[in-house]
């Protein structure tokens, strides 16, 4: 008798479809902006023209989304938590000509899975409405209700079953930073229709339905108004329109530039491009336009259909959509005259000006040089520099210089020792002949050679290493305002303001609430200048941001080299020989003096050998 076989059962099962909901979710619903984005999409969807989005703790307690959209049916509204459930396609042919936000029939289900969700809907020709209470993708309750038409979708404690998620999320400023990206792209796509945004029960905005150009200003800041550039082109292939920034708006960083195709929001950096060769020799190298562009075109040469969040697209043929995007923005500003030009005419009243018809004597000249204006233009302030108290820790020059004999060497040491902490004088450079080229770089003789140091990344070095040990030790000393100025930011800023507004205070900035959207500034590190207080930290938000993108920074790190980069002495900038010295002792007195915070050299090394090979013949 054969021996009776081991059983070995079957591996592979059908998971449940509450956890096939949730890791689903995953794909789709990544932080609480995620359903800020599908649930606002929807409403879009339903032909709304008002739409109310609630927001509480930062997403995280309530999410809630109310239209006067079309509404649906009982049937319709406890089909819309099934998976793969939608109404806006219906065959393979459908997916290739689509018009509508959502498609993809996972939103709903997935928000089910990872929160408790409450349904409010009603059609015009229902004489009910019904309610639908759906937790851990389980259906609870079903009932009618009187409710007006269209639909109200609140979605509590996110992630409320999935508790390694929740404990992924940011700091309620950040994810309140997050939610309002998407709401601004929504609302910027639908300029017809009325939004608002309410965070904590404070109405953060208040759309009124309008045109495109008021939309922008209302959500950027009125400091576009007078700023834009229309772009309207027409083919038969695809319209393109819009509104590009005047080369003066533009920014250090990426921040107000958004590609819509068939109204739908989408990165692309080949298109980006495409604007950015169109404003060539109009802005700086290191500067980006803002820019709020519309691509109209016949959903079949589009698949949007790339990735769950719809942000990533693929063109037919991108190269016909690039030439076209260049062209359109070109266009646009030669058109407008945007384009810089010089005026020749002078003004007729400035022939009367005593200054120009009388002659200039010794005597207005002498008066002239003791005034407080003319004293204000030659002497240099010496502001931008922190002065250190360990100028005789110098710890990398010594490899440059060779030590002097013993004679020397005893009057060196012996110097050394009395040395002043708040004075360079018993700097190894302070002997040697500083030279600055091109109002750039500056030259520094050694034994063998000569150094040539980049003023601007000297300085974002010592900046850096400065500002990491206060932010660690005690924080930057604060120079109060005599007179506090307001800072009006706009709603995206200020939830940015509110992200890092008690690291700031660390790193010498006095920043407090005055109301919505508004600050004031009561105080500013001792080396940022008055007059700019303001202007430093529109710039500081933008680089803010800019580095925002970075994974692998912490917030203060991220704050840290924002700061840096706009405090630092910029390229071009003449210096006085103590503000070399100054830059160059405090650059060897550093940990890391060779390098940048961003990995780029601070200075480079010649050698004699080396100049005296490039001098010879081959």
């Amino acid at each position: 008798m054969a021996a009776k076989e081991d059983f070995v059962p079957d591996k592979i099962t059908l998971l449940p479809d509450n956890i096939a909901n949730q890791i689903a979710a995953g794909e789709v619903i990544q932080r609480p902006a995620s359903a800020v984005k599908e649930l606002l999409e929807n409403a879009v969807d339903a032909g709304a023209t008002e739409i109310k989005l609630l927001i509480n703790d930062a997403g995280k307690a309530l999410i809630q989304v109310i239209d006067n959209g079309s509404g649906m049916s009982e049937t319709d509204a406890r089909m819309s938590f099934e998976r793969h459930a939608t109404s806006k396609i219906k065959s393979i042919e459908d997916l290739f000509h689509i018009r509508t936000m959502g498609f993809r029939g996972e939103a709903l289900a997935s928000i089910a899975a990872v929160a408790q969700v409450e349904l409010k809907t009603k059609r015009a020709e229902d004489e009910t409405g019904v309610y639908i209470e759906v937790e851990n993708s389980i259906v609870q309750k079903q009932e009618p209700i009187g409710s007006p038409v269209g639909t109200s979708i609140a979605m509590k404690n996110l992630f409320f079953n999935v508790p390694a998620r929740r404990n992924f999320l940011k700091s309620n400023a950040a994810e309140m930073r997050h939610i309002v990206d998407e709401f601004t792209r929504v609302a910027m796509s639908f300029p017809q229709i009325l939004f608002t945004l309410t965070a904590n029960n404070q109405q953060i905005f208040h759309l009124e339905s309008g045109s495109l150009k008021q939309r922008i200003v209302q959500l950027l800041g009125n400091n576009y108004n007078a700023k834009l550039v229309t772009v309207k082109e027409d083919t038969d292939y695809m319209n393109i329109y819009g509104f590009v920034g005047k080369p003066e708006t533009a920014k250090k960083t990426r921040g107000d530039q958004y590609f819509f195709v068939n109204n739908r929001f989408i990165k692309s950096a080949y298109l980006n491009h495409a604007v950015m060769s169109a404003y060539q020799e109009m802005i700086p190298k290191d500067s980006f336009p803002a820019y709020v562009l519309f691509i109209d075109l016949d959903p079949a040469v589009v698949d949007v259909n790339v990735h769950p969040t719809k942000q990533e697209i693929k063109f037919e043929d991108e190269k016909i959509i690039y030439a076209f995007v260049q062209a359109a923005v070109k266009h646009a500003l030669a058109q407008f005259s945007v384009t810089p030009t010089l005026d020749f005419e002078l003004d007729a009243s400035i022939q009367q000006l005593s200054s120009i018809s009388q002659p200039f004597t010794e005597e207005n000249k002498s008066a002239a040089a003791s005034g407080s204006i003319f004293k204000g233009f030659t002497q240099k302030h010496q502001a931008h520099f922190i002065e250190k108290s360990d100028k005789s820790e110098l710890k990398h020059w010594k490899s440059f210089y060779e030590r002097p004999e013993s004679g020397v060497e005893s009057q060196e040491k012996e110097s050394e020792g009395k040395a002043d902490p708040f004075t360079i004088h018993h700097s190894p450079f302070t002997d040697s002949e500083l030279t600055q080229l091109l109002n750039t770089y500056i030259t520094l003789p050694s034994t063998t050679g000569f150094l040539l140091i980049h003023q601007q990344a000297a300085h974002e070095r010592v900046l850096y290493e400065q500002l990491k040990k206060a932010s660690k030790d005690k924080p930057v000393a604060t120079q109060r305002s005599m007179f506090p100025s307001t800072l009006e930011l706009t709603p995206a800023d200020a939830a940015v303001m509110e992200e890092i507004i008690i690291d700031l205070q660390q790193l010498g900035y006095l920043i407090e609430p005055f109301g919505k959207n508004s600050y004031v500034i009561q105080g500013t590190p001792a080396d940022v200048t008055k007059e700019k207080e303001k202007h430093t930290i529109d710039i500081l938000l933008e680089q803010y941001k800019h580095f925002s993108n970075e994974v692998k920074f912490s917030k203060r790190e991220k704050l840290i080299r924002s700061l840096i980069r706009q405090q630092a002495i910029k390229a071009g900038t003449r210096l006085t020989e103590k503000e070399m010295r100054h830059l160059v002792t405090d650059l060897f007195a550093c940990e890391q003096p060779n390098i940048t915070p961003d990995g780029n050299p601070t200075y480079l090394e010649f050698k004699q050998e080396q100049l005296e090979r490039m001098f010879k013949p081959h």
